[in-house]
């Protein structure tokens, strides 16, 4: 049973969300089924350590011989029920989504008076959201819908409301579509690949013609395109970041979340680039983001953030506060990544601080299977080995990483600035210092170069 889609599905539920399955699972209208209840209380016991499927048949069937298709038939009907339950959650939650349910049902039964009281309340619940986001003019076009439907039906009444419709339907759109093309050219940045941005432009045009960046859900969006995009990117991105601290709070938190994110890895690119300005930037959205709560949501970090993070705060010499952040956030990393990141963290922070040993000692106590991390273990390790003036050691590292990278499948971007990096570290160490010209020119070159994230390192040991 151990590994199963439901003990998996189980083991994800918060102590809120238990609570609300078993009155779920107590209803009649949902469940008839005691035997059902009785695997839910004993799994939801066990989950630290699940039971095999014989253990749990005869505490749910006590006395009863072992059978092996009478207690698939319980998971499968406790598995269908609680799936059931989380599907029906957000919905129960949204009372304005209810009323406009209830208010088509009304009308479908030619009840008028009661259709108009359910919609109205719908409108009064649906503008007293806090929410800005696409989801809520998509819940605007619904009520501009229903009213339509309801007017159209009846003789009398001539306006209709088909202009509210069409706006409604537009402004959600727009909202979507924008969103939808900031996540493909973030990704897109990342791994190289090419997207069909279909309507897009005709969004932009109809956004910028009909003057909707008022629209904080549009408008946000807008701006984090243009500046992801490399359009006039300083101006897009400062209002990006305003409109993301000033209307954030109108988004729901995993949405505020992600454009945290994306503002973030703007000035990670930047930052790749060699604008030094940026990591005070990003590390600014860091520090706002944890403080809000949503850069580690229910107790769980991504190890990007933590990474990312911690080298924003090394880049501006703030030593103390990433020591303070890598121990704090250390428990909030997925068990799988913990020690290598926590460890990796410490050696980067052991670097700045010029504790060479420490580097070396931390550098060989986790294994580095994600393969980002070990590259970045690499070149860690690379500069340790040339600070310390171990060019026999380098040498040899050097060649090791240049084994790994024809060896292993890495993607574009970093294959390029892993190969930039062994380069042009083998020309600085073969690099006459008595010979100006040539450190010139291995400086010109190492400054035009686009993709190199030790730039700022290599141009240092010039």
């Amino acid at each position: 049973m151990k590994g199963s889609r439901l003990v998996c599905l189980m083991a994800t539920l918060s102590k809120a969300e238990a609570r609300g399955l078993r009155k779920f699972l107590a209803s009649p209208f949902f469940n008839h089924r005691q035997d059902v209840c009785v695997l839910f209380e004993f799994l939801f016991r066990r989950l630290a350590a699940p039971p095999d499927k014989e253990e749990a048949f005869a505490h749910v069937y006590p006395g009863r011989p072992y059978d092996a298709q009478q207690m698939r038939y319980a998971m499968s009907w406790l598995l269908k029920l609680i799936e059931q339950y989380l599907t029906l959650q957000p919905y129960l939650e949204d009372e304005a989504r209810q009323r406009i349910a209830l208010a088509r049902e009304y009308r479908e039964r030619q009840l008028p008076k009661h259709f108009q009281q359910s919609l109205r309340l719908a409108r009064q619940l649906h503008e007293g959201r806090v929410l800005r986001h696409a989801e809520y003019y998509d819940s605007e076009y619904q009520i501009q819908q229903e009213q339509y439907q309801f007017t159209a039906s009846r003789k009398r009444v001539r306006e209709h409301n088909l202009q509210e419709v069409s706006d409604s339907l537009d402004l959600a759109y727009a909202a979507r579509k924008l969103r939808q093309a900031c996540l493909l050219l973030s990704h897109q940045a990342v791994y190289q690949r090419e997207y069909d941005f279909g309507m897009l432009d005709a969004v932009i045009r109809h956004v910028e013609g009909r003057q909707l960046l008022a629209i904080p859900a549009i408008a946000i969006y807008y701006h984090c395109y243009f500046a992801l995009s490399g359009r006039e990117p300083g101006h897009h991105f400062q209002d990006f970041r305003t409109l993301l601290l000033e209307q954030g709070a109108h988004f729901p938190a995993h949405e505020t979340r992600d454009l945290y994110l994306l503002a973030v890895n703007y000035c990670i690119r930047r930052l790749n680039e060699g604008e030094e300005r940026f990591a005070r930037e990003g590390l600014e959205l860091y520090r706002k983001g944890l403080e809000n709560g949503l850069l580690a949501p229910e107790g769980n970090f991504s190890r990007f953030t933590y990474r990312n993070a911690v080298a924003m705060a090394l880049k501006e010499k703030e030593l103390e506060w990433a020591e303070q952040f890598i121990h704090q956030y250390k428990e909030y990393l997925p068990p799988e990544h913990q020690e290598s990141m926590y460890s990796f963290s410490l050696a980067r922070l052991a670097y700045e601080r010029r504790q060479y040993g420490q580097v070396l000692e931390l550098l060989q106590k986790a294994e580095y299977e994600d393969l980002l991390l070990n590259l970045a273990a690499k070149a860690l390790l690379l500069k340790t080995y040339y600070e310390l003036g171990e060019g026999g050691l380098l040498e040899s590292h050097l060649d090791a990483m240049k084994a790994f990278l024809r060896r292993k499948e890495i993607i574009g971007y970093h294959r390029r600035n892993y190969r930039n990096i062994i380069r042009y570290t083998i020309k600085l160490l073969h690099l006459n210092p008595h010979d100006k010209a040539a450190a010139q020119q291995l400086r010109d070159k190492i400054g035009a170069e686009a993709v190199l994230t030790e730039k700022a390192w290599l141009l240092a040991q010039l």
